[in-house]
């Protein structure tokens, strides 16, 4: 797969269609993120073995709070159960967790969860998997701005130096390369405050097939699409002499 695939650093999933895949097996919308846990392991092996490096996947956003609570109760319970189960597994597996998100206001017991996540896999370098919780781009670059203008009012940052390249590193993602590929199943095209500021040059793939369908093949196929595309970041394709 490797050899005849175009591969991007970095790809970044917003895995979307868990209740609508239930729905349509006349389940209930738990056993839509059941199965999703399935698709999610299938693709952290599918981005290892074409040789992405880093897989950033939305899993919790800032406005999924506003869902009922025994479905936010549920997915909460889920994310521990990964992490109780996954976590050596990935780790064994040379990949490295990261999360990005507002942590501030999560329950104490998940902070250490994650926390120790990360800690556990921080030496590996098979594949980055990053992991946005409690995450919401417009919040995080909120967060970033408010930091700036606190040291710039206490003299620590002057106002020329407010730069891009400032900001970036303030967001929860500083270190990181951008996205290339931003891949979102089921059906919808929208980005839904997911990774506004780093996304600004990557390239967009919209599947039909919900989450827990989602496949290396499917995976594949999104790739083999990014790597049909000329990139030119704003500048004009480079004509040949």
């Amino acid at each position: 797969m490797r050899s005849s695939l175009k591969i991007p650093r970095h790809a970044a999933i917003i895995m979307d269609g868990n209740g609508r895949w239930a729905a349509a097996r006349g389940l209930p919308r738990s056993a839509g993120h059941k199965a999703g846990i399935d698709a999610l392991r299938n693709a952290v092996r599918a981005a290892a073995d074409m040789g992405i490096e880093y897989l950033t996947i939305y899993s919790f956003s800032t406005e999924n709070w506003s869902r009922p609570k025994t479905e936010v109760m549920f997915l909460l319970e889920l994310l521990r159960r990964f992490i109780r189960q996954d976590v050596a597994e990935l780790h064994a597996s040379g990949v490295r967790i990261r999360v990005i998100g507002d942590r501030e206001k999560l329950e104490g017991s998940i902070v250490s969860m994650l926390e120790d996540a990360e800690k556990l896999t921080r030496d590996n370098t098979k594949l980055n998997l990053v992991v946005a919780f409690n995450y919401g781009s417009r919040q995080e670059i909120t967060r970033a701005a408010r930091a700036i203008a606190a040291d710039v009012a206490a003299g620590k940052v002057a106002l020329p130096d407010v730069t891009p390249e400032l900001l970036e590193s303030r967001l929860d993602t500083a270190g990181m390369p951008a996205p290339d590929l931003l891949i979102r199943t089921g059906g919808e095209e929208r980005i839904s405050n997911f990774l506004l500021w780093q996304c600004a040059y990557a390239e967009f793939v919209f599947v039909p097939e919900f989450w827990p369908d989602f496949s290396a093949e499917i995976f594949a196929r999104a790739v083999a699409e990014y790597g049909s595309r000329e990139r030119r970041f704003g500048g004009l394709k480079v004509q040949s002499a």
